[in-house]
């Protein structure tokens, strides 16, 4: 099953955009999912089994610092092809 996420992370600390940019590098990494992004938000694209264990290591590996706050969406449809949803 494809799926598409959109995540946005508020690290609650002085060095938020670094850690914000670290998150997102790291996603980016993966070469089979889809990362884009925009400044509200992150959008990952993908088979349901890959994104959802990708997510799992990186959300893991940001909260290790301090007051991490996620908020995500998930849609069990692969979203980047519908440009207008």
């Amino acid at each position: 099953m494809e799926i598409s996420i959109e995540i946005s992370y508020y690290p609650l600390s002085d060095k938020f955009l670094e850690r914000i940019e670290n998150f997102i590098r790291a996603l980016k990494k993966y070469p089979h999912i889809k990362t884009v992004t925009n400044g509200m938000s992150t959008q990952i694209f993908g088979n349901y089994e890959e994104v959802m264990n990708i997510i799992t290591v990186e959300l893991k590996r940001a909260m290790k610092e301090p007051h991490a706050v996620f908020v995500m969406k998930v849609i069990n449809a692969r979203c980047d092809s519908y440009p207008n949803i």
